[in-house]
């Protein structure tokens, strides 16, 4: 069926079709009827993770549901998890349109989004009102006009407010869309960061688990750095990975590419190397932290080969 669906959606622009999904998710009969077609539970399915108990393995990334306009839909879809965002203190409406772009033949997207959301504010206020046990992390980011040399203080002020409304975090400094932001994983600025929002963590009731998510582009040196900074700062896990500025052996033809322009590329391509860093983390660190694999994700093999490869959960998106 959706095979059938898909070349009447794909008549439309990526961003209008995404649209229209989320208004017709919030429809209440199409959530039941999604309740009763794809929910499915089994004890096989659970997880312990970061300390957290997950009804099924399988997530929603980061990116689909930016504002948490839909909660309960998710788990009636059959996910475990979801992460909103990436959520910025203020709000910002993103890059300009167009900024997704299929890549029909490679079974990829490109997109160039640039943290458009509503506000931690506004996300905060959308949180509360959920429930059912679909965990929630929020993933969180700066604005684009702060400068990284005040990063921490975006990055501190989403934690703050969306704190008692998420079960857990994730620190994205890897998007490819935010001028700058990924020149904060080099190690010095990332441990500064991460030390910050450990800090805020230790002084709460509870602490809540804090994911870092990564970019497929590091190199192992990089890696290597990431595995010190988590292991030696108590990070509970890591992301692996987000989107990839890199635009190897694709099928679209290189004026088509060139007429897209930048942006960060997700879908199939991404396969191989996801895996790649999720088996270098694993393998160096002895399996010392939790990792949830993302990126190409097509197929019940392709999932069983993040898990293999070290993965403890898993989120689809592209």
């Amino acid at each position: 069926m959706y095979r059938f669906l898909r070349k009447i959606l794909f008549l439309f622009a990526p961003e209008r079709i995404h649209d229209l999904v989320i208004g017709i998710l919030k429809m209440p009969f199409v959530s039941k009827i999604f309740l009763l077609i794809y929910r499915y539970e089994h004890p096989a399915l659970h997880r312990e993770v970061i300390g957290l108990s997950f009804q099924s393995p399988v997530g929603l990334a980061a990116g689909f549901d930016k504002n948490a306009d839909l909660l309960s839909q998710w788990s009636d879809l059959g996910f475990g998890f979801i992460e909103v965002g990436t959520v910025t203190p203020k709000s910002q409406p993103g890059n300009p349109k167009p900024r997704i772009f299929r890549l029909v033949e490679d079974e990829a997207l490109i997109n160039r989004m640039g943290f458009n959301n509503e506000g931690a504010e506004v996300v905060r206020d959308h949180l509360r009102k959920r429930n059912g046990k679909l965990l929630i992390a929020g993933n969180i980011g700066k604005n684009k006009i702060t400068p990284n040399e005040k990063a921490v203080s975006d990055y501190e002020a989403c934690f703050e407010t969306l704190y008692d409304f998420v079960d857990f975090f994730v620190v994205n400094v890897s998007s490819p869309n935010t001028p700058n932001l990924r020149q904060l994983q080099e190690k010095e600025p990332l441990k500064k960061l991460l030390q910050r929002l450990r800090q805020l963590n230790q002084q709460k009731p509870a602490e809540k688990p804090v994911l870092l998510k990564i970019a497929p582009d590091l190199s192992d040196s990089q890696l290597d750095d990431i595995i010190e900074i988590v292991m030696e700062l108590g990070i509970d896990g890591v992301v692996a990975t987000n989107t990839t500025i890199r635009r190897d052996n694709l099928c679209a033809n290189p004026q088509q590419l060139d007429s897209i322009g930048e942006g960060g590329l997700s879908g199939k391509p991404l396969n191989k190397r996801s895996t790649e860093i999720i088996r270098y983390l694993h393998q160096k660190s002895g399996g010392s932290f939790p990792i949830i694999g993302v990126g190409g994700i097509h197929s019940v093999e392709d999932a069983m080969e993040k898990f293999r490869a070290g993965a403890s959960l898993i989120e689809l998106y592209t």
